[in-house]
């Protein structure tokens, strides 16, 4: 399903609020907008320059979707040193309202799960208004689909694919864990055939519910609705961690709430961390270690270690 025309400006700053806190001309993000003078502010600001660790390698500019002529790419972090089994993946999905930030943003995150044995494909995707709803969704899941496709040769267990991302990549990753048995979401990038399922996921400042944004009328009921992960769970949605800031001045902590309780009436499982004091990038701050730890704990229950081959 696609948008019948591009999405105006307004929409796309208004895709971070609820409807109870409809972008207004004093709001946040709207004052930012207009100091840039072009495109949407930047809601997460400038991630941290991590060191690479002298543990991991990294594969750059893998090509995973063509669309076309246009090739979309991920960077795929691994521990240097050789596993004894297959290891598991994680898709790292960046945020930057869905129009700004490439695949380096969280390369972080991904290198910090490299450290800890963990592959990660660390994404880029399409962004706004390149393309339109429901596209960065449909980039994800050929992501996930190249990974499981490719995971022989990488060393990877196609049976233990993970995902995180904050902010817009909150979203898409919640996408991910709700939404691989919508075949409408499934897209033409690639690896046709393969499954879309990730096992773990970690969404953090997740907007959650898109019909409940401050201008749905340009966006159309239906869409709003196909790209809300609110309205795909069931019982057998993929185990979620939600990480939100306190102090989150951009993405309602009642977004994560509602997700939340949604996977609580299907029986699926999920559980909410609160972090103190978290503003919305908490993940770029003083924030960071301890979630990674979160993170981490959640992975390593969600895709447990098979045994090595004997």
């Amino acid at each position: 399903m696609k948008a019948k025309r591009p999405l105006p400006r307004a929409v796309l700053l208004a895709t971070l609020t609820l409807a109870t806190l409809a972008l207004s001309p004093s709001s946040t993000l709207a004052q930012a907008a207009r100091k840039k003078g072009k495109g949407a502010a930047d809601p997460e600001g400038q991630p941290p320059r991590r060191a690479l660790p002298a543990s991991v390698k990294v594969e750059r500019d893998i090509v995973y979707a063509r669309y076309g002529a246009r090739e979309v790419k991920l960077d795929l972090y691994l521990p240097k040193q050789p596993a004894a089994a297959k290891i598991p993946c994680v898709v790292v999905v960046h945020g930057g309202g869905w129009r700004s930030g490439d695949k380096t943003r969280f390369a972080h995150i991904a290198g910090a799960l490299a450290e800890q044995g963990f592959a990660a494909a660390c994404i880029g995707y399409r962004l706004l208004p390149e393309v339109e709803f429901p596209a960065p969704v449909l980039d994800c899941k050929a992501a996930v689909r190249w990974v499981r496709g490719h995971a022989a040769q990488h060393g990877l267990d196609p049976d233990r694919i993970g995902a995180i991302g904050g902010s817009a990549g909150g979203h898409l990753v919640a996408m991910l864990g709700v939404s691989d048995t919508v075949a409408s979401l499934e897209g033409e990038g690639g690896n046709a055939g393969v499954s879309s399922r990730v096992h773990a996921v970690v969404a953090m400042a997740t907007p959650a519910d898109m019909t409940r944004m401050g201008d749905r009328q340009s966006l159309g009921d239906d869409l709003a609705k196909l790209i809300s992960p609110v309205m795909h769970v069931t019982k057998d949605s993929a185990p979620m961690l939600l990480l939100h800031g306190t102090k989150d001045t951009l993405v309602p902590m009642a977004q994560s709430e509602l997700l939340l309780e949604k996977y609580r009436q299907a029986g699926a499982r999920a559980e909410l961390v609160k972090i103190e004091d978290g503003v919305h990038a908490f993940w770029n701050g003083v924030h960071f270690d301890q979630t990674m730890q979160l993170a981490l704990k959640f992975f390593r229950d969600a895709l447990p270690a098979t045994p090595a081959p004997r």
